[in-house]
Formats: C-alpha cells, sequence, structure tokens
C-alpha cells in the first residue's frame, strides 16, 4: 500500500513539475518601448485653402503585440456661414483611445489594417455674429451673441491603414473617424454649429479624415 501511494505521490509530482516546465517555454508578449509620432499633413495643407485653420498631431505605443494606446492633440479655427448663420470657433482639443490591428503584413508588422476608438474633448471660444430668428408676422430677423468660452466631448470610430515608405523609418497613415458628440455646453441653450476638433454639424453625427506622415522610433 504504501510502496502505491508512494508511487502515485512521485508520479504526481513528475506530472505537475512537467507542465510547470511547459508553461514557462510559452512564447509570452514582452513589451518594449516604442513610440511613434505622426503629423496630419492633408489638413494642415488644407489650412492654407480654406477658412478652416487645422493642426493636429498623435503619438502611439504598443500595450500589446497588436494593440496600441493614441493620443492625439491639435488647435482647430473655423467659421460657420450658412442657413443664416455667421459663426467662428477656435480653440484645442485632445483625444484618447486605442486600435487594435486587424492584419499585419508578415515582413513588417507595423504594416496592415487597424480599427479602433477614442474619447475627445475640445474647450473653444465662439462667437455668433449672427443667428437667425423669427419674429413678428415671419420675417426673419438676426441676433447676435458674444464671445464665449465652451465645451463639448464626443466619442468616435477609427479604421485605418498604415505603410512603411520604402526602408526608413517613415510611415503613411490614413484613417477615417465616423464621430458623435456625447455632450456640449451651449450659449443661449443653442446647440453649436461648429465645435474644434469635432467639425462643422448642426447634428451630433459627423465625420473626421486624416492624412498622416508618421515617424517610428
Amino acid at each position: 500500500m504504501k510502496t502505491r501511494l508512494t508511487f502515485i505521490l512521485f508520479f504526481s509530482l513528475s506530472f505537475f513539475f512537467a507542465q510547470e516546465k511547459k508553461d514557462s517555454i510559452k512564447p509570452k508578449y514582452k513589451y518594449e518601448p516604442n513610440l511613434a509620432i505622426g503629423v496630419d499633413v492633408l489638413n494642415a495643407a488644407m489650412s492654407a485653402f480654406s477658412d478652416r485653420k487645422l493642426f493636429q498631431a498623435h503619438a502611439s505605443t504598443k500595450v500589446r503585440k497588436n494593440i496600441s494606446a493614441v493620443l492625439d492633440a491639435g488647435y482647430d479655427k473655423n467659421v460657420y456661414l450658412k442657413g443664416g448663420y455667421d459663426a467662428s470657433a477656435k480653440g484645442i482639443f485632445a483625444k484618447l483611445g486605442g486600435f487594435y490591428m486587424l492584419s499585419m503584413d508578415q515582413e513588417n508588422k507595423d504594416n496592415g489594417f487597424y480599427a479602433g476608438g477614442k474619447l475627445g474633448a475640445s474647450f473653444y471660444e465662439q462667437e455668433y455674429k449672427a443667428v437667425p430668428v423669427r419674429a413678428f408676422g415671419g420675417a426673419d430677423q438676426y441676433m447676435q451673441l458674444p464671445s464665449s468660452k465652451q465645451s463639448s466631448y464626443w466619442v468616435e470610430a477609427m479604421i485605418g491603414a498604415r505603410v512603411q515608405l520604402f526602408k526608413s523609418s517613415f510611415y503613411v497613415d490614413v484613417n477615417a473617424q465616423p464621430r458623435y458628440l456625447a455632450y456640449t455646453s451651449k450659449q443661449e441653450k443653442m446647440q453649436p454649429m461648429i465645435i474644434p476638433g469635432f467639425g462643422k454639424s448642426s447634428s451630433k453625427f459627423n465625420m473626421g479624415f486624416s492624412w498622416n506622415i508618421v515617424y517610428q522610433f
């Protein structure tokens, strides 16, 4: 009986240590310091030919094998001239989130398609030189609102692709960002017509697009 128990104990310990050794040699993801910094060259170039002056950049770092964290920051100045409105807004914005690499190049795992999401916030100054109001008898009249400080917050999805430029440390990164306005402060209970970083919109939905040059450290 003692011999049988001794054999069972020895067999159990052998199996346990063998399993521990097997687990220890499994490949594990090891975080390595990495950083990518990008500049939106498309919107910056378009600023020279339009009323909108948009300058934004982002920084991203891998937190897991296929997952990266990303931070955007920028400055946006624009005007809204539509439907009798004459408005302007300018201010800073920031977005924080992450993305997942959906498919990667076998030769360079930084190349590929990705999807993710971000939370955005904008702190800006707006001014309405003309706001249409319905007067007595149906006549159109306009009122003016003084400059005021406002803030807005939104969520946005992102889907895009990144490809290396030749064999350099530079990449081209193109992505689209459907957005939903979650909350905004209001002046005279009026929905803002223009929000820096979010864009022009009289509704809560909007679409953004960026074409970036990225440097991978």
